[in-house]
């Protein structure tokens, strides 16, 4: 790999690019739309559109493989933040799948600042032999991109200018998807206002995108604004991965991507390591294979669970109560698994794979530090043992900030 610094907007990086958040994420599943039960009433995931693998599958074995439709779902502005695509379709239209009969996650994704870094990250990916199985500009979403594989199978895209919901709650109309990108653009390119500025000119009705209310009726009071459940997500992550190779894929991951390690931990006497890409104490954990047969997972693949953050301590122990009452199961794992994050518990979705749900996580300052572990809060596994208030710490509502409405 290179080791030339490289000017990107007048600041000298090992990379063409500096990742600033986990984007989105996306799960297989055996029915996307029967897990919109839990992903869209129950956690409030509204679609945002939708993708038919159907014609990507050989023709002899299109009736074999069940529901092709995967969906796209957001809990904020941006297209979507979690995806749900048909476990059987997708392995059958994509051959990268075969080569990893445990992958269900189908993507990881990261979000950078500029068209520029997607471009020039591409032509360097390239340049240092990192496997990309494709590039351009995908539909639904226009978010331009390149995807890299790490050593594991996961596929991890970088990605800019993801569309973005507005109050309507459409998405962008199905007509401007007519052009699709196969690599990426000459630079500079048209701005996104250019964009809807020529739709216009076509005669292209721009407010004739989809929309899929799975709102339900609004009974709970959240912070003073009636919504369909007694919290709201208000982000996505941190990511928890198993691999096979720890230190190959944690070159990978920092390295490649440029992530940084912010701790390491023993669970179970194995080695599992924490990685940020901003000031949150990590966005993504690798964790190896041999802890997952211990662990016994509900759904043993390469994926030990998802994160999503709710808007309150309060918003937490609702969110407990309302699952619990619809009759989610919950699992305990070890407190190290969650080195970082607070108050938490681990739900089990409807293909058994863990959704953890938290509110409170450790930011990092200047010095890259994570907080000393004994100076950590003591806090329970069992929920019914967590007091009706608490005590602010120093990360108490800190961390990414959630914009628009609640809903």
């Amino acid at each position: 790999m290179t080791t030339d610094k490289i000017n990107v907007d007048g600041t000298l990086l090992e990379r063409p690019f500096q990742i600033r958040r986990l984007g989105h994420f996306g799960i297989n599943v055996k029915s996307p739309n029967e897990s919109m039960d839990f992903y869209g009433r129950l956690l409030g995931f509204e679609v945002s559109d939708h993708l038919d693998f159907g014609p990507r599958i050989p023709e002899p074995i299109r009736s074999q493989v069940g529901p092709t439709i995967g969906l796209f779902t957001r809990h904020g502005t941006d297209h979507h933040s979690f995806v749900l695509f048909p476990k059987e379709a997708v392995s059958n239209a994509n051959p990268h799948y075969k080569d990893y009969p445990d992958l269900t996650i189908n993507q990881i994704t990261w979000q950078v600042s500029t068209l520029r870094e997607v471009v020039n990250g591409h032509d360097w990916a390239n340049q240092n032999n990192i496997k990309i199985l494709r590039a351009g500009r995908d539909t639904p979403g226009s978010n331009w991109h390149f995807y890299p594989v790490d050593p594991a199978g996961h596929i991890n895209e970088l990605y800019y200018g993801i569309e973005q919901i507005g109050w309507s709650g459409l998405s962008k109309s199905a007509e401007m998807h007519t052009i699709k990108h196969l690599k990426p653009p000459q630079l500079p390119h048209p701005s996104e206002f250019s964009e809807v500025s020529h739709a216009l000119e076509q005669g292209i009705d721009i407010h004739s995108g989809w929309r899929k209310d799975v709102h339900g009726p609004e009974t709970f009071d959240v912070g003073g604004v009636l919504l369909a459940r007694p919290f709201k997500i208000t982000r996505v992550g941190p990511l928890r991965i198993f691999v096979d190779d720890l230190e190959e894929n944690l070159l990978f991951y920092t390295q490649t991507m440029g992530l940084k390690v912010t701790e390491e931990v023993l669970v179970h006497n194995h080695r599992c390591v924490f990685l940020r890409a901003n000031t949150e104490h990590h966005s993504i954990a690798l964790y190896p294979k041999a802890l997952a047969k211990e662990l016994q997972l509900p759904n043993p693949s390469s994926l030990l669970s998802f994160a999503m953050q709710v808007g309150s301590y309060k918003q937490l122990l609702d969110a407990i109560a309302h699952l619990k009452a619809n009759g989610v199961k919950f699992m305990a794992l070890p407190k190290e698994i969650s080195c970082g994050i607070g108050h938490h518990v681990f739900a089990i979705d409807p293909d058994g794979f863990l959704i953890e749900l938290y509110w409170e996580m450790e930011q990092i300052g200047w010095d890259g530090k994570p907080r000393p572990t004994h100076l950590r809060p003591a806090i329970s596994a069992n929920p019914s043992e967590w007091p009706e208030h608490i005590e602010p710490s120093t990360d108490a509502y800190c961390g990414e900030v959630f914009l628009g409405p609640l809903n």
